[in-house]
C-alpha cells in the first residue's frame, strides 16, 4: 500500500462542506464523461484551491454499487453493495446515488466553486439527487445543542479505521462511506428536559463530558453507536455537519461515516434503528428522521489518476 495514495478521507475537520450526490444518466456515452473526471479531479482541485492555500480545500469522490459496475466493471470492491434499508422502530431509508462528492474547506466559497466546476464538467451526464451545504455551528455543536464528533479517531488511528489495507489488496488505499441526511424536530426536542436529553445522547450538554458507563442509559446514542468485535472497539471516521433552512423550518445533521469495511457502520445503524438487543433502539431517532441513505466506495487517488 506504500505506493498507493488514498483520497483525503481523513482530512482535518473544516468549517464548511458541500455534500453532493448525483446519479449518472443511463446513456452509455455519458460514462466516458464521468471516467474523464476521475483523472481531472486533482487538476480542478488545484485550480480552485490555489486561490487560497490556507483554505484547506479537499474533495473525496465515491461511487455507488450500480455505477461501479457500469463505469469500471470487474474487479469490484468486496464490500460494495446498495445501501440496505433498516426497518425497526424507525426506518433507515435507501435513496438513489451513483456518485458522492464530499467537498470540504474553511470557506464555503471554495466549496461552492469546486462543486460548480465539477457539475459543469459533468454536464448532462448526471442529475443532482441531493446537495447539502454544511456549516460549523458554534463550538462544533449540532443543531440539537450537543458537540458532535468528540470521539472521532485522529492521525494513525483514523487511517487504521478508514483506509483499506491488506484485507483487500486490489483496493488498498480505498474506503467505504455511508451518508444519511437527518432532519430534526427541534420543537419537540426543545421541550425535553436537559437531563433527559443528556441521557439520550450519553454526555453532558454544556461541558461535553461523557457520562460514566455505569450511569448511561442502555438506549443512549453513544452506547448503541459503540461497536466492538472480539473485545476491540471498531472505529469509524465521521465528519458530520449541521445544515438547515430557517425560512422552511428545516434543521438537520448530515451524517457521513468512513470505514475500511461497511460492516461496522451497518452494525452501528442496526443498533440504532432496530436496537441492541432488538427493541432497545436509539431514542434520538424519536426526534431525528433519516430521509436519505446511500453507500459508496471511495477508491484511492492513485486509482482515479489511472482511470
Amino acid at each position: 500500500m506504500s505506493s498507493v495514495i488514498p483520497q483525503p478521507v481523513v482530512a482535518k475537520l473544516t468549517s464548511a462542506a458541500i455534500f453532493l450526490v448525483v446519479t449518472v444518466d443511463s446513456d452509455p456515452r455519458h460514462e466516458e464523461t464521468v471516467r474523464a473526471l476521475c483523472g481531472d479531479l486533482a487538476s480542478l482541485l488545484r485550480g480552485v484551491g490555489f486561490r487560497d492555500p490556507d483554505g484547506r480545500l479537499t474533495c473525496v469522490m465515491g461511487f455507488g454499487s450500480d455505477a461501479w459496475d457500469r463505469l469500471f466493471g470487474k474487479p469490484r470492491p468486496g464490500g460494495l453493495h446498495p445501501f440496505r434499508e433498516i426497518e425497526g422502530r424507525h426506518r433507515a431509508v435507501s435513496t438513489p446515488g451513483d456518485m458522492l462528492f464530499h467537498i470540504r474547506a474553511m470557506r464555503m466559497d471554495l466549496c461552492f466553486e469546486l462543486a460548480a466546476q465539477i457539475l459543469s464538467r459533468l454536464g448532462d451526464a448526471v442529475a443532482t439527487a441531493d446537495e447539502v451545504h454544511g456549516f460549523k455551528y458554534f463550538d462544533a455543536r449540532d443543531l440539537l445543542g450537543f458537540v458532535d464528533g468528540t470521539e472521532n479517531p485522529v492521525d494513525q488511528d483514523a487511517i487504521d479505521a478508514a483506509i483499506i489495507g491488506d484485507e483487500d489488496p486490489t483496493f488498498a488505499g480505498g474506503s467505504y462511506v455511508i451518508v444519511q441526511k437527518y432532519l430534526h424536530d427541534l420543537k419537540a426536542w426543545n421541550t425535553v428536559p436537559v437531563e433527559q436529553q443528556e441521557n439520550i445522547i450519553g454526555r453532558a450538554k454544556l461541558s461535553d463530558i461523557e457520562q460514566a458507563d455505569a450511569a448511561k442509559a442502555p438506549y443512549a446514542h453513544n452506547v448503541l453507536t459503540n461497536i466492538e468485535k472480539d473485545g476491540k472497539q471498531l472505529q469509524i471516521v465521521r465528519d458530520n455537519m449541521p445544515f438547515g433552512d430557517a425560512s422552511k423550518g428545516e434543521f438537520g445533521t448530515y451524517f457521513i461515516g468512513y470505514a475500511r469495511s461497511p460492516d461496522r457502520i451497518e452494525q452501528m445503524l442496526d443498533n440504532m434503528f432496530v436496537g441492541n438487543p432488538p427493541g432497545n433502539y436509539d431514542r434520538l431517532l424519536d426526534f431525528s428522521k433519516a430521509v436519505t441513505g446511500t453507500l459508496f466506495f471511495v477508491p484511492s487517488a492513485t486509482f482515479l489518476d489511472d482511470v
